[in-house]
């Protein structure tokens, strides 16, 4: 791999060009929220006429741009029948977030991204969707992340919401330098190296091969500023071989499913020795203990919620019983059972980038009170099963 100079034209620092094999690649460094990154890709297509243009974007995040309306289409019990309420939760976080600071500006976020696209269409040039799937990304930094640094990760990500910081153009523009970014990769590293890994290293080798295998010799590829340097780093080496490893959520381990079967098994088993030793009436007094200590603090989180009663119900029914598998939580049962009794309608998911970043909001909007009531009934479940677990084992060994 080579860097030269664009051949025909000087553009700003926030263009590189790659030679690779018989292939030109222009490649366009940009900021989500800039309308100056939007004019820069389309004046590149239009003068340079490439023969593919490459964007960072996956199918799902390109419809999102192309069609704002999709949210009519979201079918949330699918979603939590699938277990991707976290995933779907991280990705509003972060879409509001960008479409917040873009929205001080006036630019709407990805608009670059989509402008890429529009142009290269209007000139009948091939578009490529170089990013990996959205989902794929965050399951496996989710996956890949200590629980106490999934808790740091969501306070972030929900602090950054609050987060008055104004931007303008000029401001950008220095995000946009490479050191800037650099620096703030290797912050980002050094607080939770696993899920930089796949929110940006994994993406840019993914990125680069999919560049690689865009069709014709003369192509731009249009990526944020944040993966330019990460993209040239990785482009020289034959990185194919990956590209099926870092495509696939990562199965839970057997270790994991061990210990996830073996709490249970151990509750349930010590009700049993108890009942042996102590006589059944004990025994049905701690199980007891173990219904209340699950059911209790898991509806009070449904309260909290302002849930529907037969969701408050459903977590207290449901907490003890879920709290012995780890199939399932009490979060996923009791949010089903929201979705079915309080669906939200269609402008309260077109509310939802706004209605995030304030309290109020997260409590008015439908949508948004549904993840309260599955992290409120799911963090009281984890109370009781930790209150109750102590109770029983410390009378198995008293």
């Amino acid at each position: 791999m080579t860097e030269t100079n664009f051949p025909t034209k000087e553009y700003s620092d926030d263009v590189a060009v790659i030679h690779h094999d018989d292939k030109t690649i222009l490649l366009v460094g940009t900021a989500h929220i800039s309308q100056q990154s939007a004019d820069l890709v389309k004046e590149i297509i239009d003068q340079e006429q490439p023969d593919t243009v490459c964007i960072e974007l996956d199918e799902k995040r390109y419809a999102a741009l192309s069609n704002p309306q999709q949210w009519e289409n979201l079918d949330l019990k699918q979603i939590i029948r699938n277990k991707q309420l976290s995933t779907l939760l991280v990705n509003l976080v972060l879409a509001s977030y960008q479409k917040k600071l873009g929205g001080k500006l006036g630019i709407q976020p990805g608009t670059e991204l989509l402008t890429a696209a529009n142009t290269a269409k209007a000139h009948d040039i091939p578009v490529e969707l170089c990013d990996r799937d959205v989902r794929i990304t965050l399951r496996r930094a989710w996956k890949a992340t200590s629980l106490w640094k999934k808790f740091y990760m969501m306070a972030t990500l929900m602090a950054s919401l609050f987060d008055d910081t104004e931007l303008d153009e000029e401001k950008l523009a220095e995000l946009r330098r490479n050191d800037v970014l650099s620096e703030l990769m290797n912050e980002i590293g050094k607080a939770l190296p696993a899920a930089k890994e796949a929110l940006i290293d994994e993406r840019d080798i993914f990125m680069s091969e999919k560049v690689k295998q865009a069709p014709g010799k003369r192509i731009v590829a249009v990526v944020g500023a944040g993966h330019m340097e990460g993209i040239k780093r990785v482009f020289s080496a034959d990185n194919s071989k990956r590209m099926e490893d870092i495509n696939t959520i990562p199965p839970v381990s057997k270790s994991w499913k061990v210990v996830g079967w073996s709490i249970p098994a151990a509750i349930l088993l010590s009700l049993v020795i108890i009942g042996f030793r102590q006589g059944a009436g004990e025994a049905g007094a701690n199980a007891l203990y173990w219904i209340l200590a699950n059911g209790i603090p898991s509806a009070i989180g449904a309260v909290i919620a302002f849930a529907h009663p037969a969701t408050i119900l459903a977590a207290f029914v449901g907490a003890p019983i879920t709290s012995l598998t780890p199939v399932i939580g009490a979060g996923y049962v009791c949010a089903f059972v929201q979705v079915m009794t309080r669906p939200p309608v269609v402008k309260e998911f077109e509310r939802v980038s706004q209605d995030i970043m304030t309290v109020r909001g997260w409590w008015s909007n439908k949508l948004l009170r549904i993840f309260l009531v599955f992290i409120l009934t799911g963090f009281g479940s984890s109370i009781g099963t930790w209150v109750g677990g102590y109770r029983i084992f410390t009378n198995l060994f008293a």
